[in-house]
């Protein structure tokens, strides 16, 4: 029932912005923490930044700087600001979370989303 949905990937230009959301949905009871991350084709899943219930936020080396990760507690929502893009940041994105489902609010699940497309190309 629990359910995480990104949207806001698209094509973009390098030097361009985009913000990326990612909503969760469904009977939940909490959401610990929240995390954005990518994957290239060809290339391993990367870590891209998390933020904790508490909103504190931790960011890769090549992103930092320039991407910023927020949350929304009200609305269940992550969000992932991205600006000064470059080609190399092109890739799948998805979101993750770990929920207690209201149904099983002992058992922490990670979920993921379905991921969303980032183009860097002129």
């Amino acid at each position: 029932q629990v359910q995480l949905v990104e949207s806001g990937g698209g094509l973009v230009q390098p030097g361009g912005s985009l913000r990326l959301s990612c909503a969760a949905s469904g009977t939940i009871f909490s959401i610990n923490d929240m995390a954005w991350y990518r994957q290239a084709p060809g290339q391993a899943r990367e870590l891209v930044a998390t933020i904790t219930r508490g909103g504190s936020t931790n960011y890769a080396d090549s992103v930092k700087g320039r991407f910023t990760i927020s949350r929304d507690g009200a609305k269940n929502t992550v969000y992932l600001q991205m600006n000064s893009l470059k080609p190399e940041d092109a890739a799948v994105y998805y979101c993750n979370a770990d929920i207690r489902a209201r149904s099983t609010p002992a058992m922490s699940i990670t979920y993921w989303g379905q991921g969303t497309l980032v183009t860097v190309s002129s």
